[in-house]
């Protein structure tokens, strides 16, 4: 019996210890933390640069090859300007430039046998030096026109509008036809770099920062479900009255620009009590946690349940925002 009698009591010492150590675990005390509170606005997918792809010479659109929508890349050719004067001037210069060769090859022609000549001293060194005069005046006036050719034909080339940048077409205010002056935008393309930009009233400028997080609803966004940003800038520019900011999210749809999008942002700090989900019942649509009282009971109180808070130490977390104090002990129930 005394072996039985030491079984019994070691099985009650350790059931007394796993006891403990369950009770433990199944008791929290409330303590207030500092949460951040959290303002719903709508932010809007913007580029942050929207670039016009200018003609550089002034004509008539021959050629578009892009419409709305579409994606292009850097040094693209979306269309083409033609003007007819410029292939009138290089017909010219065409002209210009033969006939200075051959006077070029008159003049060369003219020197050689000058120098033949005053070779054997029928000319003055004058006469000689005269003839060089033009070959150089010759070859110099052929020079210059073909210079003003290559001009010409570098303009024929800048006919061709390319894209500045990598993005997205947004507009496309000309067609196939139109007359244009130099510098004329041809089309607006949205850089690839898309950011959620959120315009909230002054008052919360203090509260915006560079680093903050955000959230946004990922099935409005085209994602696969709620993410989280980051704002990447702060505008120090107040617009009617309107704190401006970006912010950097990956996975953001870029098709639709100016889609709006509802986010979530820092409206400041405050302290409140956030208790795991599990310690809270819920019957006939109210809220209890159970109370444990000094001398060991426990009471069922009701409280005001918040939203939900995932603290780092607790990823299922409720907010009470009353029926609670500073110090209680919670039971399981």
């Amino acid at each position: 019996m005394r072996p039985l009698h030491i079984a019994a009591l070691t099985a009650f010492a350790l059931g007394f210890s796993l006891t403990g150590r369950a009770f433990a675990a199944e008791t929290f005390t409330v303590a207030p933390v500092t949460l951040t509170d959290e303002k719903a606005v709508f932010a809007t997918v913007e580029s942050v640069n929207v670039v016009p792809a200018r003609a550089r010479i002034g004509g008539t659109i021959a050629e578009l090859t892009v419409k709305q929508g579409d994606r292009v890349e850097r040094g693209q050719v979306i269309g083409s300007v033609g003007d007819e004067k410029l292939v009138l001037q290089l017909r010219a210069l065409d002209a210009q430039i033969a006939g200075l060769k051959a006077q070029l090859a008159q003049a060369q022609i003219d020197f050689e046998r000058a120098q033949r000549i005053y070779k054997t001293g029928a000319i003055p060194k004058q006469q000689l030096d005269q003839a060089q005069t033009n070959v150089d005046v010759a070859s110099n006036s052929l020079k210059a026109q073909t210079g003003q050719r290559a001009v010409v034909e570098q303009q024929l080339t800048e006919g061709q509008v390319l894209a500045p940048s990598a993005g997205r077409v947004l507009t496309v205010p000309v067609t196939a036809g139109s007359v244009v002056l130099a510098g004329e935008p041809l089309a607006t393309i949205a850089e690839q770099d898309f950011v959620l930009r959120i315009r909230v009233p002054e008052r919360h400028a203090r509260f915006l920062k560079a680093g903050d997080p955000i959230r946004l609803d990922g099935e409005a966004a085209g994602l696969a479900q709620s993410d989280q940003g980051t704002i990447s800038l702060v505008y120090p520019e107040i617009e009617d009255g309107r704190v401006v900011a970006d912010a950097k999210v990956q996975g953001l749809s870029d098709y639709f620009v100016g889609e709006r999008i509802r986010v979530w942002i820092s409206g400041g700090e405050r302290k409140s009590f956030v208790v795991p989900a599990s310690f809270i019942t819920t019957r006939f649509g109210t809220d209890y946690v159970s109370l444990r009282q000094p001398d060991g009971k426990t009471i069922d109180v009701p409280v005001q349940r918040g939203r939900a808070t995932a603290l780092p130490d607790m990823p299922v977390g409720i907010e009470i925002l009353s029926g609670i104090a500073a110090g209680d002990v919670l039971v399981r129930p």
